[in-house]
């Protein structure tokens, strides 16, 4: 596992009575080797994902992990307790916990090195080594896979702690639990548990019994399975690993597609029309689980694939041997498939607004980008220029800005359909498509614009689910997705758009322009302050988003209102402030830093300067109450500047480097560097103060101070990170 665990993050004497306390004791480690920023808000993130659901584990496990913004990067730290700690397993405590943290941005890479770790949990020889192992070295080995359990146990010592003694036989019951327990049907004479036994050996059984007797004697009975958690990380692996294991000893073809967070490799087709039933191991929703309709479905949380894999195999078995399957409205709605289990209506209205502006910013960079350079080659008067398949010269450089502005027109012209078109896709996936670009095209139509875009793609999506919770004859299934659904929803959508609600939201579209076309003075002044601190807020969040596409939607025609491009050219200076605040706190007093950070803010100075936002989170994420008030400050001044100056965008994307295609360029940059210092200076200031406190660490001391604080073993001291 790489040296995503070491020496340093294994305790073999955890003293914690309690699972809060057992995960601060192996986060503190994590922070003191710098791979925790902010032990308290790690600590948050660990306790929502175990509020979701308990990460105890039958065979005295304990696996609390979580994705966090405060990780640096994928790391595991492993403790030992002799009392043994409630983690929330039916089995009682837990005496082998791993604390998991992954970065919130993980890759695929060491997110499937972590899901090794969560099959080898399942092996009995793994679980049991660990509880005899003397030494951190070895232990940290075993896990990384550099050793194998044979190899641990040969290394420990001729005389072994007590402890150590009775490890073997914990260790075999505990696996077995966790492994084969209810699947330990495989074996009824020694299991004890009629109730799994008879599909677990159909040969004790009379061959005339539908539910032991395989398919043939040559073909054994064929199962698919799906296992996901909320974070991807342990439950997936292990769920899948334990019903693998159970499929050998129950003489089933099972394969399994792990929805995890390194990504999943979807089942073949093939497999799932072969197979005989399904299960579906999950706490999160399934992804396209409409192929599955039609089979002997069991569908159950993650933790029973992990505790009780023989009794869902005999489940399904039965299922099949009774003729039980599943209609596609069984499999639940779009909309009750989407987002994490608990989220409200709230939660899930924003998610789908925002899979519509994720999927509509590279339609609007790339066309904005074109329709600038256009304007940089031609001049604003190249929006007049005839249509390039009439007229282009390969030597004139206005037939060349003519071509760029034209392209750049016709992606601009996606923007309505695809924002209404995955709006819908978010809600309704792939049946939403089609509504929902027909809708964003009404919406261009009637000139209803981007209120009529997210208007469609809310109406398709809500008129798509509508239609697949009708319950249809087998006989119509085939041809809902390509012919039934697309002309229903296409239909209704069209005249609710037409008819219906179109002409009132162009009406509040056009007053909403000629609004703004009637800024001026402190109203315009007052409006770049909002939309900077709209843009500084998240750093490419929800409200940023927000306040860029009112930006791009405004300029986003032929030909854009002088107000329109004034907001451009304020959003796109305010988005620029805060990683360019961060990159120059980072060089004037790189003491108020971690090296790390300080490595972030050489990274940052370029992000800011081709406005992107997100350059600034590292630093927002550690040290969210200075950093984010600074950056919302100074991006208020920004926009305020840049509006009073009168600047001009035409592009929607670029930072400096389409200065050039900018109204009063000298004046704009002055309203960008005023912010950026001002945000400096803010952050600098607040940094300062905070570690002169009385009791505060020392925000002036140098890094290695808190380095060898950290090596020595001052887990109660704040990390330089949070002051």
């Amino acid at each position: 596992m790489s040296e995503m665990i070491t020496a340093d993050l294994v305790d073999l004497d955890l003293s914690a009575d309690t699972k809060e306390a057992a995960a601060r004791a192996l986060a503190e480690r994590m922070a003191a080797l710098g791979r925790v920023t902010d032990l308290a808000g790690f600590l948050a993130d660990v306790a929502t994902r175990e509020a979701q659901m308990p990460t105890g584990l039958d065979g005295g496990i304990g696996i609390p992990h979580c994705r966090s913004a405060h990780v640096t990067e994928p790391t595991l730290a492993f403790g030992r307790s002799a009392a043994g700690i409630d983690f929330g397993a039916a089995d009682g405590p837990a005496d082998l916990v791993f604390l998991i943290a992954a970065p919130a941005g993980a890759d695929d890479a060491h997110l499937t090195i972590l899901s090794a770790l969560a099959r080898q949990l399942m092996n009995a020889e793994f679980t049991a080594a660990l509880r005899s192992v003397a030494d951190t070295a070895t232990a940290a080995a075993l896990i990384r896979g550099d050793v194998t359990p044979q190899e641990a146990a040969a290394a420990q010592p001729e005389a072994a702690p007590a402890s150590g003694e009775a490890a073997p036989a914990s260790g075999e019951a505990a696996s077995g639990s966790a492994q084969t327990s209810p699947a330990d049907a495989a074996a009824p004479a020694e299991a004890g548990t009629p109730d799994v036994a008879p599909s677990e050996a159909p040969a004790a059984k009379d061959t005339t019994d539908p539910v032991t007797a395989d398919p043939t004697p040559e073909q054994p009975f064929r199962i698919v399975a799906v296992t996901s958690c909320p974070t991807g990380i342990a439950h997936t692996y292990m769920a899948a690993e334990s019903l693998e294991n159970a499929g050998r000893e129950a003489g089933v073809e099972l394969v399994v597609e792990t929805q995890g967070s390194a990504g999943f490799a979807r089942l073949d087709p093939e497999l799932i029309a072969a197979a005989d039933g399904v299960i579906l191991a999950h706490d999160v929703p399934v992804r396209d689980k409409d192929r599955f309709a039609g089979k002997p479905t069991v569908d159950v949380g993650v933790k029973a694939g992990i505790n009780r894999p023989g009794e869902l195999i005999a489940e399904v078995r039965q299922k099949a041997a009774r003729g039980e399957t599943t209609a596609p409205a069984a499999a639940g709605t779009p909309v009750e498939r989407t987002g994490e289990p608990g989220e409200g209506y709230g939660t899930k209205l924003r998610k789908w607004l925002m899979s519509g502006v994720s999927y509509m910013v590279p339609f609007v960079a790339a066309g904005g980008l074109l329709i600038a350079i256009g304007f940089a080659l031609g001049g604003y008067k190249v929006n007049k220029a005839p249509s390039v398949m009439d007229h282009f010269v390969w030597t004139q450089t206005d037939s060349w800005a003519a071509l760029m502005f034209q392209i750049g027109g016709v992606a601009f012209a996606f923007l309505v359909p695809v924002l209404a078109g995955y709006i819908a896709y978010g809600i309704a996936d792939r049946p939403g498509l089609v509504p929902g670009f027909v809708g964003g095209s009404i919406a261009l139509t009637i000139n209803a614009g981007f209120l009529g875009g997210l208007a469609a793609g809310l109406i398709s999506g809500a008129v798509v689910t509508a239609i697949q919770r009708v319950r249809i004859p087998q006989a119509l299934r085939g041809i809902m997705p390509v012919v039934v659904i697309p002309l229903i929803s296409s239909a209704v959508v069209g005249f609710l758009m037409f008819v219906v609600i179109g002409k009132p939201i162009a009406t509040a579209q056009k007053g909403m322009t000629d609004w703004l076309s009637g800024l001026s003075g402190a109203n315009a002044v007052l409006l770049g302050a909002l939309l900077g601190l709209m843009m500084c807020f998240d750093l490419g969040g929800p409200v940023n988003k927000v306040a860029y596409t009112f930006a791009t939607a405004g300029i986003a025609v032929s030909d854009p209102s002088d107000s329109a491009m004034k907001i451009m050219a304020a959003v796109m200076a305010a988005g620029m402030v805060p990683p360019l605040a961060m990159a120059l706190a980072t060089t004037v007093r790189g003491r108020l830093f971690t090296e790390t950070e300080r490595e972030n803010g050489k990274a940052a100075w370029v992000l800011g300067a081709s406005f992107i936002s997100e350059g600034a989170i590292p630093f927002a994420a550690a040290d969210p109450l200075r950093v984010i008030p600074s950056a919302m400050v100074g991006g208020a001044l920004t926009g305020a500047l840049s509006m009073a100056f009168g600047a001009t965008l035409r592009a929607p994307h670029g930072g400096v480097f389409v200065v050039p295609l900018i109204g009063n360029p000298f004046l704009y940059l002055i309203a960008v560097a005023a912010g950026v210092c001002t945000s400096t200076a803010l952050v600098v200031a607040l940094k300062t103060l905070r570690g002169s406190a009385p009791g505060a660490p020392g925000g002036e001391r140098e890094k290695g101070e808190h380095e060898q604080a950290a090596r020595a073993g001052s887990a109660d001291r704040e990390q330089p990170v949070a002051a």
